[in-house]
């Protein structure tokens, strides 16, 4: 640009090789910048018409009026690229907010479906824990029962055998002597030596 300026000192209108010095200048700045700039998958514009695009006319009332009216153009285009700007974020923000909630209500799914996973799990093993619990309260009531009946057998089998030793006890006590006869049998028994 330095170069440019200084071929430009005289003033008046640019000359051929001032502005293929511009050209050349600006090709190599925006080479520069666009290797420099990464990708990012943005859409880029073309750069803007306004580029190189003044030439200064003679009368200053004219190049007053192009330089109004090439304000307003590129004012216009400038709010329009800040409408279209704000478009493209608002949605970028909105796709974001699309897929965070997508993104919110899949996880909401996915612990739905663990929590119902587990919950018919816990159900599971509480109906088998039950089933256990009862086959358990069955087997103890039937060792029980059979605990019961042996014992009644015992018991039985007891009051038979007392029953069967009072029997014999009763049958040999009928051969025993009462009190009274009872001196009188000693005797005999001293002097007859026979067994009772």
């Amino acid at each position: 640009m330095s170069i440019a300026r200084s071929l430009n000192k005289g003033g008046g209108a640019p000359s051929l090789l001032q502005r293929g010095l511009d050209l050349l200048l600006q090709s190599q700045s925006l080479r520069r910048l666009s290797s420099s700039a990464r990708n990012d998958g943005s859409d880029l514009k073309k750069p803007c018409g306004f580029l190189g695009s003044w030439t200064p006319p003679s009368d200053p009332r004219v190049a007053q009026a192009n330089l109004e009216r090439l304000r307003r153009a590129y004012g216009k285009q400038v709010k329009q690229l800040r409408k279209e700007y704000a478009y493209e974020v608002e949605m970028l923000r909105v796709e974001k907010q699309r897929k965070d909630d997508a993104r919110r209500e899949a996880v909401r799914i996915a612990s739905e479906e663990r929590k119902k996973a587990k919950a018919a799990a816990a159900q599971t093993r509480a109906a088998e824990r039950q089933a256990f619990l009862e086959e358990f309260r069955q087997t103890l009531m039937k060792e029980r029962a059979e605990k019961l009946e042996y014992w009644r057998e015992k018991e039985k089998l007891n009051q038979e055998k007392k029953a069967e030793k009072r029997e014999l006890l009763r049958k040999q006590s009928s051969i025993w002597v009462s009190d009274h006869n009872l001196e009188s049998r000693i005797l005999e028994a001293i002097v007859d030596t026979t067994p009772l």
